[in-house]
């Protein structure tokens, strides 16, 4: 599904990847795991598009997707979600998902005066939308509050919310368990699990906690150092004294 080859991108002459290459299989729940410093967030900004990289080409599917601008890769299927959540916190949960479908009909001025029926028509079907993905989230009770007043892991429900609005092929999370508490957390695993089962959604996961990512994730890919290291099962991710040493240091211990 996604295609990254010899991938180089430097930071005042500082190298965060350094010859990166990786695929992300279709269907697949992919880990990505590595140290800090490893390049994984920087990646993840060369895939989505927030971030040009000095070399190398980014493939989703056949399309070579490496000089498209990020707005651009969406409509073909690619969306991702950050580590710290980007909601309109003045906004409600359901307003946070109705205004993410683009090229609305009453986004024009003109519109709003001549095309009011289309306009209604149009914004009935995404408010059914909206209701579709509340309830797969469970998040129907809190639809009307803020979005800035929701707690983390209730965030990070929305930011997953707001990708399926964008009806993706392929989402990148980028550490969707950070600042979760282990209820929501719970909750938050269920649905990638089930949209990758039941809608068929790939996904690739940045995340630092290694239950969720033994429990979701096959293959794990790791890096270090802006490259790929080994992937594998987790399992045998363990057991790679690279792993360890990447980690911990020599003689470090990863279990």
């Amino acid at each position: 599904m996604i295609v990254v080859e010899n991938i180089h991108k430097s930071f005042g002459g500082v190298a965060a990847l350094d010859g990166c290459s990786l695929s992300v299989i279709a269907g697949a729940i992919t880990g990505l795991i590595g140290p800090n410093g490893a390049g994984k967030s920087t990646l993840f900004d060369v895939i989505a598009g927030t971030s040009p990289p000095n070399s190398g080409t980014v493939r989703l599917g056949s399309v070579d997707i490496t000089a498209l601008a990020a707005h651009d890769r969406v409509p073909l299927g690619l969306v991702r979600t950050f580590q710290v959540p980007q909601e309109f916190p003045q906004l409600s949960v359901r307003e946070n998902l109705m205004v993410v479908p683009a090229d609305q009909t009453g986004e024009n001025l003109l519109a709003t005066w001549f095309a009011r029926r289309r306009i209604e028509a149009e914004e009935e079907r995404i408010r059914s939308k909206v209701d579709d993905v509340l309830a797969f989230l469970s998040l129907g009770d809190l639809a009307d509050a803020a979005a800035g007043t929701l707690s983390g892991g209730q965030k990070k429900l929305l930011e997953l919310g707001r990708t399926m609005m964008c009806e993706p092929k392929v989402v990148l999370l980028d550490e969707p368990g950070a600042g979760v508490n282990r209820f929501l957390l719970t909750r938050l695993t269920d649905a990638i699990r089930r949209l990758n089962r039941e809608r068929g959604y790939t996904f690739c996961i940045i995340e630092h906690d290694m239950d969720v990512v033994a429990e979701l994730c096959d293959p794990v890919i790791v890096m270090t150092e802006g490259r790929v290291l080994t992937q594998g099962t987790m399992d045998a991710v363990r057991r790679d004294a690279r792993v360890r040493d990447a980690y911990f240091g020599v003689g470090g211990d990863a279990a």
